[in-house]
């Protein structure tokens, strides 16, 4: 039963599917669940999607700011790194709505996200290196000016 009450339907997981979208491995199995939770779904891998897209172009300006700042390749490599970052968070979030668009429609429990232990933990140690770079600096400029 749905939250209205009324009676869901879910076929036969040999079933022939009859709906032609593709993937095929996500419309074609289950059963087409309440649009609202296919909506939201959408809207959690768009915000992927655009996190993802954000590290890319944080990437290119550090690259560009790298370039006319005439700043060390530690910022060219973490440029890189946020890029690269970026692509792989992007087709993260594919994979994440499919497996979570295919629970919704078989009646089983979500899947855990699988990209957010790694994004807490990219931040998490670039924030260390920040940190750590900093004390660096101000240690270097202390001992310079004294």
């Amino acid at each position: 039963m749905d939250e209205r009450g009324e009676s869901v339907e879910r076929p036969e997981p040999d079933a022939q599917p009859t709906d032609h979208r593709l993937p095929r491995s996500v419309y074609g199995v289950g059963s087409e669940p309440d649009y609202r939770f296919s909506l939201a779904n959408e809207r959690t891998a768009l915000a992927w999607v655009r996190t993802g897209l954000s590290l890319v172009a944080g990437g290119v300006a550090l690259t560009t700011l790298g370039t006319i700042a005439d700043l060390p390749w530690a910022v060219d490599l973490l440029a890189l790194v946020a890029c690269l970052a970026g692509g792989a968070l992007a087709v993260s979030a594919l994979f994440s709505w499919r497996r979570a668009e295919r629970a919704i429609r078989l009646g089983r429990p979500l899947p855990v996200p699988a990209a957010l232990p790694w994004l807490v933990g990219g931040v998490l140690v670039l924030a260390l290196v920040l940190a750590g770079y900093a004390v660096f600096e101000l240690l270097h400029a202390a001992g310079a000016a004294g």
